[in-house]
């Protein structure tokens, strides 16, 4: 399989693709429902992490750069269509990544930047000792993975796959620990974050985020928490400004502008009802 990507709904003749990466201890199955809500010259791409489904017999990578090299090379498979980067939680951290170094190797700048229910990445080290982590004890992870409700009915009764359930996010959060964002990193294509209205993610993280691309920036507030609402998630990429009719760039059209980088965070929180106060107690997302 070409650059270790699954297609759900192969398109071979589209001119755009939706790349997608997942979050930590996820993999591809719960975006494959996406293909069904995307406009017909757009085809679904998942990049599967080593050590999961189609690549269950290869080692979990290791570090941060070990994971953004099989990303890249998962991307340039694609070279001469369109791309969408979008990524959920560390996914998002990923995909910003992934644009910023692309464009370092002479790739094509992407049509837009997605970043879902992630905290800005300059802003990662105030949440290093905030659960999930790699420090976390087996059961504290697991405990967390039922609170999110990042596993599904059928394995929670199946000890042995909660054990790699366990295995696979602690494999993650390992390699998101080792994740250091430079200062000075942007990208030049519109970004737009997602986020959930129960999430954790404060005004700090809107800022950070619409720092750090040089085009349009948009923040959308939805239903939900950390996976918003599941028939939300099903149909994600409906929200997805790159995806409107009129904005084949990513580009809002003139009635529907969003903020750029340069516009303050009121006048970005105000406009696009992005405003949200941060949640005691609550714990920090991969």
């Amino acid at each position: 399989m070409a650059g270790h990507l699954i297609r759900p709904l192969p398109r071979p003749q589209a001119g755009r693709v939706l790349f997608c990466l997942s979050f930590c201890g996820g993999a591809t199955a719960p975006f494959r429902p996406w293909a069904d809500s995307l406009p017909e010259d757009t085809e679904l791409a998942l990049y599967c992490y080593p050590g999961r489904e189609i690549r269950y017999g290869e080692p979990f990578a290791r570090t941060w750069q070990q994971l953004l090299d099989g990303a890249l090379a998962a991307l340039r498979t694609l070279a001469g269509r369109r791309v969408v980067l979008c990524g959920h939680s560390m996914g998002a951290w990923v995909a910003f990544d992934l644009a910023v170094r692309a464009r370092l190797t002479g790739l094509a700048e992407p049509d837009a930047v997605v970043v879902s229910a992630a905290h800005a990445p300059a802003a990662l080290s105030r949440h290093t000792d905030v659960p999930p982590h790699p420090r976390n004890t087996d059961g504290e992870l697991l405990d967390w993975m039922l609170t999110m409700g990042q596993l599904s009915e059928a394995v929670r009764g199946e000890p042995e796959l909660l054990r790699m359930a366990v295995e696979v996010l602690r494999a993650d959060l390992v390699v998101a620990d080792t994740y250091r964002f430079r200062d000075g990193d942007r990208v030049d294509a519109p970004l737009q974050l997602l986020y959930g209205e129960q999430d954790d993610l404060t005004e700090a993280d809107l800022a950070g985020w619409s720092g750090l691309t040089t085009g349009p920036f948009e923040a959308t507030r939805l239903e939900g928490g950390h996976f918003y609402t599941p028939a939300l998630w099903r149909r994600l990429p409906e929200h997805m400004a790159v995806f409107r009719p009129g904005a084949p760039d990513g580009t809002p059209p003139p009635d529907q502008a969003a903020p750029t980088s340069r516009t303050s965070l009121r006048r970005i929180a105000r406009s696009m009802d992005a405003r949200v106060s941060p949640l005691p107690n609550r714990t920090s997302h991969q």
